[in-house]
């Protein structure tokens, strides 16, 4: 802290490219996803179980590389909505003074992409912007072990709002 504020810290670079399709969008990266420059980092957040039962993948075991290869591999891409922002601890309501990341080279960068889907309702406030440009949008409970929604649940959620058929 510097000032009494959170200090400014800086999110990932995006998991995307030519062939995403669908592209999922958390808020912010929490604290373990920063020190780990990973996305979903910390042991406890459901995202890449969800993602690996949903893809019949092994994305939990996968190193951060491999896990970023098969994402692309399922034309699927992995963003925030925020840039940067000043935030103490990993909880979404202790965001401060947030800078959205720069989507309008979006449809450049990926140009198959029609669905946005996002991990939780802070990020979901972000659907009117994809939707008005046409994107297929869903709102997902978030994979943070802070919702505790029932992983069945979470899982068919998910399931319904990424259009992945099949069992897990």
């Amino acid at each position: 802290m510097r000032d009494g504020r959170p200090e400014l810290l800086f999110g990932l670079p995006p998991i995307l490219d030519a062939g995403v399709r669908t592209l999922i969008l958390g808020s912010f990266p929490s604290p373990a996803s920063l020190a780990g420059q990973h996305y979903y980092a910390h042991r406890q957040n459901q995202f890449w179980r969800v993602l690996g039962l949903l893809l019949g993948e092994p994305l939990p075991e996968l190193d951060y590389l491999d896990k970023q290869r098969c994402l692309l591999a399922h034309r699927i891409g992995v963003w925030d909505v925020y840039r940067q922002c000043r935030r103490q601890g990993a909880l979404d309501a202790a965001i401060q003074s947030p800078e959205t990341n720069d989507f309008a080279g979006l449809a450049h960068a990926a140009p198959q992409l029609g669905r946005v889907c996002f991990n939780g309702r802070t990020a979901g406030k972000f659907t009117p912007w994809f939707a008005q440009r046409g994107y297929t949008t869903a709102v997902l409970p978030s994979t943070s072990p802070a919702y505790t929604l029932a992983f069945a649940s979470k899982l068919a959620l998910w399931r319904a709002g990424l259009g992945v058929q099949g069992g897990d």
